[in-house]
């Protein structure tokens, strides 16, 4: 070979050589300069064996801070095969078990003690196969553990042997363990320095009442989400009722621990603490809460219905007192789900009938266009004016504006009606809350439908409670207007927001909405309207013995996709009580009862299942009777 072929390949060779660094150099300072955090994330978790702390999400309590939905930290313990299976990471283990029965361990300092166990620890590498110190250790752990996880030392091995002869490298060995037990473990672990398992951590919605107030309450799921390091982790989150509308308050935010100290090269251990949620306290008494759903499910299996509601309002401050519907569904198990996840207090939209003649009756009142004693004349059962036809239940002639309201004649509440004017009479059905949310603090509500169409036939109709769409909420807000002194007060179910330690945070006080009737005119509806459950009104039934009920009864032929059946009717009944002075606004609805019994008027159905509920409130709630109480006495209903 001559020398210069021999200096070519030199070259040649030199220059692979420096071509080969040159690229090695641009790739490393790429990985270094662009693509660090790529890299060092996955290191990080190829070392990161830390455990997500939960943070629990808030309690919800009623108003007398009796515990209705709360979490409960559950734990799955978990084996990570790789660990368990190396010797330099589970001898620590066993040399903690030699040189903790020495003498005069407990005297030695936490330094002196770290000292003894390294030293110890390399003896046992040394003297020990990598084999017998990992079977060793399995056994050991098997040992300290299977009695707190309630399981045979046997079973125990088998759950931990078995998967891992399928190459499964992290496995379940024991769910759903209490926060107790899971501490126990936690502290056994930790003590004993073994090495190859960790916690998942888990939380569990508990409802303490699972068939009571399902719809103001509501319910959780899981979702997946970033917790902290990247770890993905699931949360409950609120689905409906109380547990979504209160999510930002009601959720925790999740800590993290690196219990098994093997921090990565550079960086030390961690531990984060969980933030838990605040405690939300509803309106809600479930002494009452339990009273109407009791009586409603009582009601509905009487006359025959599948649907429903009861709505108890405080009228003075807007609080939710209760609320019930039919059908519903159990919270933890969901059951009955599908068909009962409608609020249908909140969501259901239906006609109301003749409770609805209170708006045409109090406007003008309010507008001093009549005073309660003004006579109507009410067509003797038939108004006819034009393509303008009234029915009426009775032949009635002349009749007070009071009048109109008791016997509850339609010809009679739009001559009443057509005095205000189409103009300010949807004026005052807006002011009364109908045709908007209500804006209470629960999800889905509908608005309901209530607009001039400027058509006579349409205004004629919703003087008398058709031709518009409603929500029983609103009906219930309505009547608080005129129990309160004239004022439409926003319905509430939060009471307050509390921290853990029992710090209130923020007190949800009442809110006036609007002046809607002045004060006088409200006293005159409700004598008006008291005077409906007494004989020769259309809501006796309705009586309470010992107080004085106010109320109006309302009949709607039911529409269902837009038409009108025959025969089929929603009924209800708005009632306040005491009626001098009301603590309480209920309305009970009823939607489609076929029952044969009795004639399917809100006077027959709705009234007694709203005097049931009543009575038994006003022994709740402590009321001082108004009236003297009389022996049982036959009354005589009107039909509507």
């Amino acid at each position: 070979m001559s020398t210069r072929s021999f200096h070519v390949r030199c070259l040649m060779l030199c220059l692979v050589f420096v071509t080969g660094l040159s690229l090695l150099s641009v790739r490393l300072i790429q990985i270094q300069l662009w693509e660090r955090k790529k890299y060092a994330d996955r290191a990080r978790a190829a070392y990161d064996r830390s455990e997500v702390l939960p943070g629990l999400r808030g309690k919800i309590v009623d108003r007398h801070e009796e515990v209705l939905a709360k979490s409960i930290a559950l734990s799955t313990v978990m084996v990570d095969a790789k660990l368990l299976s190396d010797p330099v990471v589970v001898v620590k283990a066993l040399a903690y078990e030699r040189v903790s029965v020495e003498a005069g361990w407990d005297q030695l300092s936490e330094r002196d003690r770290v000292r003894r166990m390294k030293a110890e620890r390399s003896v046992i590498l040394e003297q020990e196969t990598a084999e017998t110190i990992v079977s060793k250790n399995l056994a050991r752990a098997v040992g300290i553990l299977a009695r707190p996880l309630g399981l045979r030392r046997e079973e125990l091995r088998r759950r931990i042997e078995s998967p891992m002869s399928k190459g499964r490298m992290f496995f379940p060995i024991a769910k759903d363990l209490p926060e107790d037990a899971a501490d126990q473990l936690r502290g056994l672990i930790e003590e004993n320095h073994l090495k190859g398992f960790q916690f998942q951590n888990s939380i569990k919605r508990w409802y303490t009442s699972p068939d009571l107030a399902t719809h103001v309450i509501g319910y959780t799921g899981e979702e997946e989400t970033e917790g902290p390091k990247g770890k993905s982790v699931f949360r409950q989150v609120g689905k409906f009722g109380v547990e979504a509308a209160m999510e930002e308050y009601l959720r925790g935010k999740d800590g993290i621990w690196d219990h098994l100290n093997i921090p990565m090269p550079g960086e030390e251990g961690t531990m984060v603490p969980p933030v838990h949620g605040l405690n939300v306290r509803l309106t809600i008494d479930m002494g009452l809460q339990t009273i109407i759903e009791e009586e409603l499910e009582a009601g509905l299996k009487e006359f025959d219905s599948k649907r429903g509601c009861v709505v108890v309002l405080d009228p003075k401050t807007g609080e939710l007192l209760a609320m019930a519907n039919r059908p519903h569904f159990n919270l933890i198990r969901k059951e009955g789900l599908s068909e009962g996840a409608m609020n249908y207090a909140l969501q259901g939209i239906y006609e109301p009938g003749s409770t609805f003649k209170v708006v045409a009756a109090a406007g003008a009142l309010n507008e001093r266009l009549v005073n309660p004693q003004t006579q109507i004349f009410c067509h003797n059962g038939l108004f006819v004016e034009g393509k303008l036809r009234i029915p009426d239940h009775h032949p009635y002639g002349m009749l007070s504006v009071e009048g109109v309201l008791i016997k509850s004649s339609n010809p009679g509440a739009f001559k009443i009606a057509r005095q205000l004017g189409v103009k300010r009479f949807y004026e005052y059905a807006g002011n009364f809350g109908f045709g908007a949310p209500t804006g209470i603090l629960l999800s889905g509500e509908s608005s309901g439908v209530v607009r001039n169409t400027n058509n006579l036939i349409d205004f004629s109709r919703a003087s008398y409670g058709y031709a518009l769409n409603v929500t029983p909420l609103q009906v219930a807000s309505a009547y608080g207007v005129l129990a309160n002194g004239g004022e439409l007060i926003k319905p509430r179910v939060i009471h307050s927001i509390i921290a853990g330690d029992g710090t209130i945070l923020e007190r949800f006080k009442p809110e006036v909405v609007r002046r809607v009737l002045r004060p006088e005119v409200s006293k005159q509806m409700l004598t008006a309207l008291g005077k409906v459950t007494e004989p020769g009104g259309t809501a006796t039934l309705a009586a309470v013995p010992g107080f004085k009920v106010a109320g109006k009864t309302g009949t709607a032929v039911r529409v269902d996709r837009g038409r009108y059946q025959t025969g089929h009717y929603t009924v209800s009944f708005a009632g306040m009580m005491p009626a001098e002075d009301p603590a309480f606004v209920c309305l009970v609805v009823v939607d489609d009862p076929l029952t044969n019994e009795v004639k399917r008027y809100g006077g027959t159905i709705a009234a007694p299942i709203f005097s049931k509920i009543a009575t038994r409130l006003a022994t709740q709630m402590n009321l001082t009777p108004t009236e003297p109480i009389e022996p049982e006495e036959v009354l005589v209903t009107s039909s509507e």
